[in-house]
């Protein structure tokens, strides 16, 4: 009986030691990302062009922020980000680069970023027109039919 007491006793306290020590990550200091915006309208663009919008961030924290991910929610989508911490106060850039290379219509594109901030992942999204490339009006060709020299 005291053998079945003595490891009963030693896994509550090991489980104690355990919840203490993820009690303290969850008070630890986290950076916070805030975007000046969320949601980027390109408008109007043309068929065969990429698009290209940089969604500026802040470390509003006061620990480093580091992005781990940042997923595009589809192939024509690219995403550049920083991969070093970015530092509380400063702030930062994610292009993301839409490619609509033989789609018409309108879009709506998500990018998830994925970071170590206190304030959980982000959703951010590009939207906007594919239209066909206009048509340049031809100049009228003029024609000699003869007659003077």
């Amino acid at each position: 009986m005291k053998k079945l007491a003595f490891i009963f006793y030693m896994s509550f306290a090991s489980a104690l030691a355990w919840a203490q020590t993820d009690l303290k990550k969850d008070n630890e200091p986290k950076p916070v990302i805030e975007f000046e915006t969320v949601v980027h309208d390109f408008g109007k663009i043309y068929d065969g062009r990429t698009a290209e919008y940089e969604f500026v961030f802040y470390n509003k924290g006061k620990v480093p922020l580091i992005l781990s991910n940042v997923q595009p929610g589809c192939g024509c989508t690219t995403p550049e980000w920083p991969r070093e911490p970015i530092m509380p106060g400063q702030k930062s850039r994610i292009k993301a680069i839409y490619n609509p290379a033989t789609f018409r219509g309108a879009f709506s594109k998500g990018i998830t970023v994925q970071s170590n901030a206190g304030n959980g992942s982000i959703q951010l999204t590009i939207k906007g027109v594919v239209e066909d490339t206009p048509k340049t009006p031809q100049s009228p060709v003029k024609i000699d039919v003869g007659g003077g020299f």
